[in-house]
């Protein structure tokens, strides 16, 4: 496979490892609605704060859609897109990187480019997700009017498409709901009670078809059509006759016509596959899209090239259902979690400069209010939800890769869990048992979990702590037919009085705070 080679290439694939844990702090004065909607924005650099999801949403975003910077060498507003090529590529690995581990197993992410670096980002993408996990390459008509001052008038972008693991996107992905246009093409030319109906030729090339599909079929009208060379019916001759008299076969109007199988409207029961060539008329254009953010920031600096709500509602039909879990780590304006927003997803959405305060959440506000424009009324939204608003905090670790002595229970949880397991934690911090994997425990005692004041309490590990962990493990744990089950366990805490011997016999392994626990590279 080609693989992509720059200045700093060894360096910038080991950013991600070194890029630290933050703390994600909510600022409640911008957060809005329903604080538990499960939808979050957060303020501040996406590769650290991509980072700082690990412990809670790895393995669990179904889609990533994110539109980076295009590195076209022009100034924005409110980007610095004029990065030399090796800064871009530096920028994009580390994040993609993470991104990847953010995925779900069913999962698909979306990168939306334009020519400057798109065939550069396709091979990067081939080498962090794996070409056989390439999906495919959308084209957008992402403008309707000609470029005259250049070489040739750029009127399409391009979506690269990866999934986390190939075949489970293609049994999971969407197809789409049928279109008017589509919908248009369906009659009903003799008045079935059935309904519309379009029709499909009734034979086919002769290669895989049977004996009993070859004979000569006499039309209701009398006529006699025999096949031609090569081909054959779609149905046997009995098949054929049951589906003559249930009104199924068109023989045109006078009953004599070449046959042709109904297929009505009503009794489809799956959509149209999705293509690639995705067209103004049917996603909007930047042109569309900007409008559509100069009514929603009156009077304020939009950005110049916004992705239409339509474009991200196609992304999210194919690749989402109501209540998935969607990410853009380039928020931009908000567009996408404006759109997962309206269409009932949840969303996480990090975008770095002060236009996540200025932008981002008086847009994402409007929407929860039931702001009218983009896709609100193909998805009939009228308000609801809610979102918290984060910024990052300090880092978890210190430099030595330690554990701050100030972190809360259930932020240091998250973190032994996910360095043990690879697994979000799903706790809440009530409890020293952090949960059961692959059938092994994990204990936390930090932070007075168990209470100072009672007999098992305490940050040691003791006779009655471990009994209590083991109570614990028991209730939550019940095996089948009522067993319970001894399992090995780790435990992190500051000290343990049990002997060498004692934790072997009880398949224990001890583990210290601090030194014991560092950062997961």
């Amino acid at each position: 496979m080609p693989l992509l080679h720059w200045l700093t290439r060894e360096q910038d694939a080991r950013a991600a490892s070194r890029t630290p844990y933050r703390l994600l702090e909510e600022a409640r004065d911008l957060s809005a609605g329903d604080a538990d909607s499960g939808n979050l924005l957060i303020q501040g650099d996406n590769l650290e704060a991509l980072k700082a999801l690990l412990p809670f949403c790895s393995g669990r975003v179904k889609c990533i859609y994110i539109d980076p910077p295009y590195n076209t060498r022009s100034a924005f507003e409110h980007y610095d897109d004029n990065l030399e090529h090796t800064q871009w590529l530096a920028m994009m690995w580390p994040r993609l990187e993470l991104l990847r581990e953010l995925l779900a197993e069913d999962g698909s992410i979306w990168v939306s480019i334009d020519n400057a670096e798109g065939a550069y980002l396709k091979v990067l993408l081939d080498e962090v997700f794996g070409r056989s996990n390439f999906v495919t390459t959308c084209v957008w008509q992402q403008r309707t009017t000609r470029e005259n001052r250049k070489v040739f008038s750029e009127d399409h972008e391009y979506l690269h498409v990866y999934a986390s693991e190939y075949h489970n996107f293609k049994i999971s992905r969407n197809q789409l709901d049928l279109s008017e246009e589509v919908k248009a093409r369906y009659k009903n030319l003799d008045n079935d009670p059935r309904g519309p109906w379009q029709s499909i030729s009734a034979n086919a090339q002769a290669g895989h078809g049977t004996k009993e599909q070859f004979y000569d079929l006499e039309a209701p009208g009398g006529r006699v059509h025999r096949l031609p060379a090569g081909r054959c019916w779609i149905l046997t001759e009995s098949r054929m006759k049951e589906q003559i008299a249930d009104g199924r076969v068109w023989f045109g109007r006078d009953g004599n016509g070449v046959p042709r199988i109904k297929k009505f409207l009503g009794e489809i029961t799956s959509g149209l596959t999705p293509n690639t060539l995705w067209l103004a008329e049917q996603v909007g254009t930047n042109d569309s899209a900007k409008k559509h953010t100069i009514k929603l920031f009156e009077g304020m600096e939009v950005f110049e090239t916004p992705k239409p709500e339509a474009l991200v509602q196609r992304v999210l039909e194919i690749a989402t259902n109501p209540g998935d879990l969607v990410l853009d780590s380039f928020l931009g304006s908000g567009t996408t979690a404006a759109v997962a927003h309206k269409m009932g997803r949840r969303w996480i959405g990090i975008e770095m400069g002060e236009h996540a305060v200025t932008h981002c959440a008086p847009r994402l506000r409007k929407v929860i209010e039931g702001e009218r424009g983009g896709i609100s009324e193909s998805v009939g939204w009228k308000g609801g939800g809610g979102f918290r608003f984060h910024r990052l905090g300090p880092t978890v670790f210190d430099e030595e890769g330690r554990i701050r002595p100030d972190i809360r229970f259930p932020v240091l949880a998250a973190h032994v869990w996910f360095s043990e397991t690879g697994r979000p934690w799903n706790g809440s911090g009530g409890s020293p048992v952090l949960g059961v994997h692959e059938g092994h425990a994990y204990a936390l005692l930090y932070n007075g979990i168990l209470g100072d004041r009672r007999p098992a309490g305490g940050n040691v590990l003791t006779r009655p702590t471990l009994s209590a962990i083991r109570t614990e493990i028991a209730r939550s744990h019940t095996g089948l037919a009522g067993e319970r089950p001894e399992y090995p366990l780790t435990v992190y805490g500051e000290q343990s009085r049990l002997s060498p011997a004692t934790l072997a016999r009880e398949r224990i392994v001890f583990k210290q705070t601090p030194y014991d626990l560092r950062a997961r590279t």
